[in-house]
């Protein structure tokens, strides 16, 4: 008898733990179809040491981010992508971010670029009781061959700045130059570092066009949420 009532109660322990696995089972399945922060949170709290725990806080983590790094992107202030790189400096959107806090340190940066010279006043004629007739103005000097390269090719465009190296900087033009072909077709691109107090940043670039190139190229990505910023000419 005593036997008897230790084997019912086996089976309804393990009946128990059948149901409760399988009501966890149809929450979860809940929770992955909402997939929202929300249901992910309820379903946490009910079950804090449960078999899809861990599944469900990574999920909640990445929908965090995903809905801070909207909002950023819909600020677009130098403030915004600082805010998101301190609260995840490891994550989908970190990289992009970076790139943007240091775009816009280059636009807010002056500009190094060359004032065009200024013609220096010519001294006031002495007075004189009859005077001489004027000379000839001078003919204007046409520009050399290489004022003109300087006004046409010496800006270029920043796309991106990289902490993981080069790699990551040529990557990202691979990706931009598949996807944008028409609007980056026979521009070449250079990789170039500048040191700074969290580390290198490597900076992806094309140099030598025109200013309206340049202009227009940032206006067309910028069209499709993608980062760059205009280089003046002497920018290093």
């Amino acid at each position: 008898m005593v036997f008897n009532k230790l084997v019912l109660a086996l089976c309804l322990t393990a009946l128990l733990g059948v149901s409760g696995c399988s009501r966890q089972q149809s929450d979860w399945e809940k929770a992955v179809g909402a997939n929202t922060p929300e249901t992910y949170e309820q379903f946490l709290k009910k079950y804090p040491s449960g078999d899809f725990t861990a599944q469900a806080q990574a999920r909640l983590k990445e929908l965090y981010e995903e809905r801070d790094w909207q909002k950023a992107r819909d600020t677009d202030t130098l403030e915004g992508y600082q805010a998101f790189l301190k609260q995840y400096p490891e994550g989908k959107w970190t990289e992009e971010a970076r790139i943007r806090v240091e775009n816009f340190t280059l636009a807010s940066a002056p500009s190094n670029a060359i004032p065009p010279a200024q013609a220096t006043p010519a001294p006031p004629a002495a007075t004189a009781p009859n005077p001489a007739p004027k000379a000839a103005a001078p003919k204007a000097v046409a520009p050399t061959a290489a004022t003109a390269k300087a006004a046409a090719g010496t800006y270029g465009i920043q796309l991106g700045a990289f902490k993981s190296g080069a790699d990551a900087a040529n990557a990202r033009w691979a990706q931009l130059e598949k996807k944008y072909p028409k609007l980056l077709t026979g521009l070449t691109p250079k990789v170039a570092p500048k040191k700074s107090a969290s580390g290198t940043l490597y900076r992806l670039q094309v140099a030598n066009l025109s200013e309206k190139h340049a202009a227009s190229i940032c206006k067309s990505l910028k069209e499709h949420s993608q980062a760059c910023t205009v280089l003046r000419p002497a920018h290093s």
